[in-house]
């Protein structure tokens, strides 16, 4: 009798501060409710994805951490305001906060994608696009490009109009000193996320 292997759903991905985080809940209590069918992110699973890496076993997780222990990378600033749609606003799927932090974070993950294609992980076949994903309004996917089954929706119509009447949302800055292997595990209720590996920034 063959017997399965344990497979292990991970992605590498920077924690973001209480801080921010708490700014960010605060605003999220007042805005939920302009999209109540939408699938909001729990504050304490907001994450700043580096690499979606998928189901890997054990053994392969295990090379992903050596691999990932030699990245070198200095520690840098990201700032989070603002919000946007993907793909479109007519056609949106996911709601975002957006994230400044130039060329380090671009950097680094880019450094993380070339790590894990020396496993076979396949690399990013689109540029790398920081954000803070809050809610998912159609599909499963995250991902900020067009896809096939993406079409003009309502989604987020009636928040975008709320929006649109206020400024732009500020949550502050923060270092980033370090960054983590996550397992993702699905619950009742959404996605529980586990650090399983830490990795330090210079």
């Amino acid at each position: 009798m063959l017997i399965a292997k344990c497979q292990m759903r991970i992605f590498v991905a920077l924690d973001i501060d209480d801080a921010i985080r708490e700014r960010i809940q605060r605003f999220l209590d007042g805005v939920r409710g302009f999209a109540p069918d939408a699938r909001w992110v729990p504050p304490e699973s907001l994450h700043v994805t580096l690499k979606f890496i998928g189901e890997k076993p054990a053994e392969t997780v295990e090379q992903i951490k050596h691999a990932l222990s030699g990245v070198v990378s200095e520690s840098f600033d990201l700032t989070f305001r603002g919000y946007g749609f993907f793909p479109t606003l007519k056609a949106a799927r996911v709601f975002w906060i957006g994230i400044e932090a130039g060329a380090p974070l671009t950097t680094l993950a880019t450094v993380v994608d070339e790590a894990t294609s020396t496993l076979g992980i396949p690399k990013e076949d689109r540029p790398f696009s920081p954000h803070l994903t809050l809610a998912r309004g159609g599909g499963r996917s995250g991902a900020p490009g067009w896809r096939r089954e993406d079409q003009s929706n309502k989604n987020f119509q009636y928040l975008q109009e709320k929006l649109a009447a206020l400024p732009a949302p500020e949550f502050g800055t923060m270092t980033a000193r370090e960054f983590f292997l996550y397992q993702s595990e699905l619950m009742r209720g959404g996605s529980r996320y586990t650090k399983i590996a830490r990795f330090a920034l210079k």
